[in-house]
């Protein structure tokens, strides 16, 4: 039988998409990588294997983990893809589950270019009155999206953000009062910016008003402790840090102005979360406490949201934690954020399943709900939703964590769960979980097998083949 160690690895896709992300052409990367140009043209096409010491020259020269690079197929481009072959547009063309897999193996740009393609067709859908401005429109459509995507694309983490908003920390101080009596003086030394708590009238509405004549920072008085903590840190980040976030922005190479604005905004906010929750020790933190987020959150005088938003970025290399993912959803089941860690259960342009029940969050503000859920893969995750208020508006957001099982005794919420996992799905219409009673819509992808005289007891009944 061969084993995983015995098997040989023709990784040449990704081998000449890392070429190509580094700017590099075959003679070049051939030259630091110490092979003849034939040698790696042979890889790149797939005619010889990578070999271990190929492997460890790539890891070294380039700096690269190994782990995502040898990783099997493009598992996360494969579900995109089957979601977006099972629109009603294309279903009928019933394109084999192989043939995705060979195109998100094999193809990985034209994989993406599909999704960027489906992603633009899907913003058009729901906006009608934009099909004017396609003359004019980004390659991907919404500026939203192409952040989305490039986040994903980095595991949700920026390492040169993260290492020098790790080192400004550390001159700064440990402790959320001492780091907030430091940030201030900061500010003040040698920015010249003084920091001030506004009635709500004076700000008009708005939570955080920076005042570029008076350098003033005008924080509302309707914002809690830790959220004035984290426009604080905002604030450091955009004048300690500007250069280097400047440097991130250039490097995502957004499509146009608007995206532009949008990353600086995300990169900044990162900047901030890893001032308030530096690297190293937020992590070795969240390890010892087995993810407590409550400990987390006294730990660092930080909110619930903000600790669960910094556990999906810990992929350092050499001192990863977690792979969470994380969604943000309102009572009506809205996404309004979404972070990707190796996997996630859920169609990506769809809804969720209503059998998870992280809805159950909702009738229950501020107690953790957990759960064990399997995929129709048969992939387990370990999931723990909590329903949370607004900052200064009215209602309930639910923030959803989750990991695959494997890492389930690192987390404390997975205690007591026992072994039978609920069986959910990506979304109905991608669905192909039979019997299930909560089924809202038909799988796409399925005839219809209806029967006059018979009522079964999961609604739309579909053939298997």
């Amino acid at each position: 039988m061969t084993t995983a160690a015995d098997r040989k690895l023709y990784l040449g896709p990704r081998l000449r998409v890392l070429r190509r992300e580094l700017g590099l052409n075959q003679t070049q990367m051939a030259e630091e990588l110490g092979v003849s140009p034939s040698y790696l043209n042979h890889l790149e096409r797939n005619q010889r294997p990578l070999t271990a010491q190929m492997l460890l020259r790539l890891a070294n020269t380039y700096d690269i983990d190994m782990r995502d690079f040898v990783a099997g197929a493009n598992e996360a481009a494969a579900s995109d893809l089957h979601e977006i072959f099972a629109d009603g547009l294309v279903r009928d063309i019933g394109i084999p589950r192989h043939e995705v897999m060979e195109v998100a193996e094999n193809y990985p740009s034209v994989a993406e270019a599909v999704t960027r393609l489906y992603r633009a067709l899907s913003d058009l859908r729901r906006m009608p009155d934009r099909i004017e401005q396609l003359g004019t429109a980004s390659p991907t459509a919404s500026p939203l999206d192409w952040l989305r995507e490039y986040l994903d694309q980095k595991r949700n983490h920026l390492p040169e953000i993260d290492a020098e908003a790790e080192m400004l920390s550390q001159e700064l101080g440990a402790g959320p009062d001492a780091l907030r009596e430091a940030m201030l003086r900061r500010l003040d030394e040698p920015y010249g910016i003084a920091v001030r708590v506004m009635p709500e009238d004076v700000l008009s509405g708005s939570l955080r008003h920076y005042d570029f004549h008076r350098r003033r920072l005008m924080l509302s008085e309707r914002l809690p402790a830790e959220s004035r903590l984290f426009a604080i840190a905002y604030q450091l980040a955009l004048h300690a840090m500007g250069k280097t976030i400047a440097q991130a922005v250039e490097r995502a190479t957004p499509p146009d102005g608007e995206a532009a604005g949008l990353a600086k905004i995300a990169f900044a906010n990162y900047a901030a979360a890893a001032i308030l929750m530096p690297y190293l020790r937020f992590a070795e933190t969240a390890a010892t406490t087995r993810h407590d987020i409550d400990l987390l959150v006294a730990r660092f005088g930080v909110s619930y949201e903000q600790v669960a938003h910094r556990l999906t970025t810990l992929g350092r290399q050499g001192a990863r934690g977690v792979p969470f993912f994380l969604l943000k959803l309102d009572a009506a089941g809205n996404v309004s954020k979404r972070f990707a860690g190796e996997a996630m259960p859920i169609a990506r342009f769809g809804g969720g399943c209503p059998r998870w029940g992280v809805q159950r969050a909702f009738r229950l503000p501020g107690e953790t709900i957990a759960a064990l859920v399997e995929a129709p893969d048969e992939q387990r995750y370990v999931t723990f939703a909590r329903a949370l208020p607004r900052t200064a508006a009215l209602g309930l957001v639910t923030i959803v964590l989750g990991c695959e099982a494997k890492h389930g005794p690192a987390i404390r919420y997975a205690d007591g769960l026992g072994a039978m996992p609920i069986p959910i799905g990506p979304a109905c219409h991608l669905c192909e979980r039979p019997d299930c009673p909560e089924r809202a819509l038909p799988p796409v992808m399925r005839a219809l097998d209806l029967n006059q005289y018979q009522r079964p007891i999961a609604p739309y009944p579909f053939r298997a083949t």
